[in-house]
Order: C-alpha cells, then sequence, then structure tokens
C-alpha cells in the first residue's frame, strides 16, 4: 500500500480487534504526554482506579500492563509459578492449552483437565483433579470456541491454591466479580470489550498473591515487584521509574473507561447480551448451527458452524472485499468448519446485528 492509498474502513466483528469507541480514537491524537508527566501520573493512577470498578476489586497492584493480552498472561505465570509447583489448567480451549505450555515451560507439575472444544469446564473435575495444587487456572471466556467456563465456582472451591484466570474476552461485556469470586490474579487485554487497539493488558493480582510470588521472576520486564512501584503500589505508594510506558494508549483506555462507566456496567453488558442474542437468534433463523453448548454461549463471541457445501475461506473473503467486514475462522481442527462472530464493545448494538446477518446470508449464498 502507497502512502497516498485511501484508509480501508473495516467492520471488525471478528474476535479481535473490534473497532474502537471514538472517544478511544479520539484521545490517540491529542498531544503526546512523557511518562513521567505529573499529568500522565494522574492518569495513569484514574485509569488503575477504574479498572479496578470494572474488575470488581480492591486489589492495589491493578494496573496496565504495557503488552498485549499474551503478555498479560506472561506476567500472572512468571511471578507465581515456582519451579516444580503442582498447577491445575482447565483445558476446552486454545487459550486453555496456552496456559499450560507456559506452566510447563516455567518448570511446573501441570496437572491438565480437559473437556471437549465447545463444552463448559466442569468445576468439579478440576476442583477434584489435584489434592494441594499451588494453582489453578482457567479461562473465563473461551476466545476460540466461544464458550463461558464457570470461574466463581472453582475460586469458592479452590482451598489454598491461588486462582489465576483469562479475561481477555470478558472484561467490559459481562459480569465481573475478581473479589467475590475468589479471584487471585487475573489479566486481560484491551481490543475486545474495551474497545481500545491492542496494546495494553489489564491486570490485577491480590496481595495474598503478591506474597506468595517468585522473587525474583525470569522476566525483568514483568517482574511485578518493580512495577508495583512504578504505578505507585508498593508500600509508601513511592513512584519509581521501570519503563518508558506507551502514553498514548494508557490515555486511550483512560477515554474508553470512561465512556463504559458512563454508560454503566450494567447498561454495556446488557446491550453485549442484547445483541449476542439477536445474532444467535438470527443465524439460526438462516438454519445455521451454533457450535457453542447452549447455556454457556458467550453473548459477545458467537460460536457458528459452516454448513455442508460452504467453503469458510470463501465466505470470509467474499465479506471482506465486498462488504470490508471481518469475522474470523475456527481454530485448529474446526478452522474450515466454525465461523467466530464477535460483536464487542462498540459494535455490541443492533446495527451491527443487521449488518453482518444481511451481509453473510448473501456471502453464503454467492460463493455456493
Amino acid at each position: 500500500m502507497t502512502p497516498d492509498a485511501p484508509l480501508i474502513d473495516r467492520s471488525l466483528f471478528g474476535p479481535g480487534p473490534t473497532n474502537t469507541y471514538p472517544e478511544a480514537d479520539a484521545a490517540l491524537v491529542r498531544p503526546l504526554l512523557g511518562h513521567l508527566d505529573p499529568v500522565f501520573i494522574q492518569l495513569m493512577d484514574e485509569t488503575c482506579e477504574m479498572l479496578r470498578t470494572l474488575w470488581g476489586t480492591t486489589n492495589a497492584r491493578t494496573l496496565p500492563l504495557s503488552a498485549t493480552g499474551s503478555g498479560g498472561m506472561e506476567a500472572a505465570f512468571v511471578n507465581t509459578v515456582h519451579r516444580g509447583d503442582v498447577v491445575v489448567v482447565a483445558i476446552n480451549g486454545l487459550f486453555g492449552q496456552r496456559m499450560a505450555e507456559l506452566a510447563s515451560r516455567l518448570g511446573a507439575r501441570v496437572v491438565p483437565v480437559e473437556s471437549e472444544w465447545g463444552r463448559p469446564l466442569d468445576p468439579d473435575d478440576v476442583l477434584r483433579a489435584h489434592p494441594s495444587p499451588a494453582i489453578i487456572c482457567a479461562v473465563h471466556a473461551e476466545t476460540s470456541t466461544g464458550v463461558r467456563n464457570d470461574v466463581a465456582a472453582l475460586g469458592a472451591g479452590k482451598g489454598d491454591a491461588l486462582l489465576l484466570t483469562d479475561h481477555v474476552t470478558s472484561i467490559g461485556g459481562m459480569p465481573l466479580a475478581v473479589d467475590d469470586w475468589g479471584i487471585d490474579v487475573a489479566y486481560a487485554g484491551t481490543q475486545k470489550c474495551l474497545s481500545v487497539a491492542p496494546g495494553l493488558a489489564p491486570f490485577t493480582i491480590n496481595d495474598r498473591a503478591f506474597e506468595r510470588r517468585v522473587e525474583r521472576p525470569t522476566s525483568w520486564y514483568f517482574d511485578l515487584g518493580l512495577l508495583g512501584g512504578y504505578v505507585g503500589g508498593d508500600a509508601g505508594g513511592k513512584r519509581t521509574y521501570h519503563h518508558t510506558a506507551p502514553t498514548a494508549m494508557v490515555v486511550s483506555l483512560h477515554a474508553a473507561l470512561t465512556r463504559i462507566l458512563s454508560e454503566g456496567l450494567d447498561a454495556v453488558t446488557a446491550r453485549h447480551e442484547a445483541a449476542g442474542a439477536a445474532l444467535q437468534e438470527g443465524l439460526q433463523e438462516m438454519g445455521l448451527e451454533l457450535f457453542a453448548a447452549e447455556g454457556y454461549r458467550l453473548p459477545q463471541l458467537t460460536t457458528v458452524r459452516v454448513p455442508d457445501g460452504v467453503d469458510s475461506a470463501k465466505v470470509r473473503a467474499y465479506l471482506l472485499q465486498t462488504f470490508s467486514i471481518e469475522i474470523g475462522a475456527g481454530i485448529g481442527e474446526f478452522a474450515d468448519s466454525v465461523w467466530r462472530i464477535g460483536l464487542m464493545g462498540h459494535n455490541a448494538q443492533p446495527r451491527s446485528v443487521a449488518l453482518v446477518l444481511g451481509a453473510l446470508k448473501q456471502a453464503i449464498a454467492a460463493t455456493r
């Protein structure tokens, strides 16, 4: 693409990133602030406080890590997994698999508890997997399959174990209560229901987990003992330099969080639920079969089976070329047999439902 080529306006209805809130976009073109500027430090403090509201926590160490959601996952594991720890990992999709892989790389004794892709995990199976694990890990909203897992039940029965959870696709789009659910460490991303560009990982860790942390993590960049001082979360609140934060991204996140909280978390959740229900009903009226188990389907990310005789890649290419609409393919063995359709953040609204249903119907007919 040449420098003077026209910009392409995509409707991002895949599993992420999604189209951003206008407030988040506008914040990116504000004059740049230095990462130690008092104005930026105040914005950072406000951002951390708003994140506490979204997480449903009072954790002092709540911050936007300078990384994507995968960086948030790495930070969670390198700070809490000691070599030789027994780590129970609930797996019913790609991102549970990634948790197990990372724990294994850190020298943990991984105990996987697997469920069929498209089906929820049984919390009792996870809790019975080992009598005394150091950590239990699970994905709240499994992006690869569109399934919701009951992490609150894991928190209620975890015993002395730490509960470490992934909320990349759930934060800002569905109910979340870190403290009430007994979650000790959690991470997310900005590019889904928060409707901010990719690049930050909302993160929270409670005192219980922080006290058990790895004293000298293998990652200097993600060492929470150092990062906590940077955002003012260490003892006494003294600010220390750690790294150059992506200030424009933090300002953009601040704007999006302000917009979300102005609408109200209950209203935002209801908007996602309404959009997801309308999409799933419309897909079934078209004769399509939903992939995720009924009762555990994510409203913000719908998985649907590709009809027999339809070429998944051709349909997705048609949508992109004809309507500038992006939807996602499935993952792994479901790459060609499942579509993933996200209505997240700014896209969780009725007009998005009508647009994607009408375009998908035409694309299927045109490519058969």
